[in-house]
């Protein structure tokens, strides 16, 4: 299993060496530090705690540096689940850099998607709205009626306006399409969730 955690810098256009044109994200990745090995007898699950980025000090709580123990000052920590056997074969204090992956490696990336506040139904549901006609005044992107017989509720689940994204979206099957080691980037094909800066885990299974 493959990880890395990295931030999303933009988009940009790649020209493969057949000619081909790719949309494709540029991503910042790494290095991460392994701050701890989760094993299932002492925590009940597998896994790889690593941390990434940079923090000031005096941010930090005094049981953050002492988890920490000198491995740096950490701006971001996540965990990945693994076997025991992938766990094992890791050390607290290992780091993880750009070069694990490969250009044409299949990677799934997290991270949270772009806030976009309070929406209307037609933007956050795909809603079609009312007719464009005469004698429509107000209601063009109105919800309409939510239909009768609820008894002066409203169903849960009821599509509606309210705040829409910031949620965390995972996308897989995407590929690997350049790593550059010098400065730690990795190039993505396509789109992956969230705005510029936003904190990805990118893994490949």
């Amino acid at each position: 299993m493959k990880f890395i955690l990295g931030t999303k810098v933009n988009m940009t256009e790649y020209f493969a060496e057949d000619g081909k044109m790719h949309a494709a994200t540029i991503v910042t990745a790494g290095p991460i530090v392994v701050t701890q090995i989760k094993n299932g007898e002492k925590d009940g699950y597998s896994a790889v705690q690593v941390g990434f980025g940079t923090k000031k000090e005096k941010n930090i709580s005094k049981a953050l540096m002492g988890h920490f123990a000198g491995k740096g000052l950490f701006s971001e920590v996540r965990e990945f689940r693994m076997s025991r056997a992938e766990a094992d074969a890791m050390n607290s204090g290992d780091t993880v850099s750009v070069d694990t992956f490969a250009a044409g490696d299949t990677v799934t990336v997290s991270g949270i998607s772009k806030a976009k506040g309070f929406q209307g139904v037609i933007k956050r549901h795909n809603f079609k709205g009312g007719p464009r006609s005469h004698g429509q005044k107000h209601s063009e992107r109105a919800p309409g009626s939510i239909g009768g017989g609820l008894r002066n509720r409203v169903p849960k689940g009821m599509r509606m306006g309210g705040r829409m994204g910031g949620e965390r979206i995972t996308v897989s099957g995407l590929k690997v399409l350049a790593v550059d080691l010098e400065t730690n980037t990795i190039l993505i094909a396509g789109a992956v969730p969230g705005r510029r800066g936003t904190m990805l885990e990118i893994v490949q299974k």
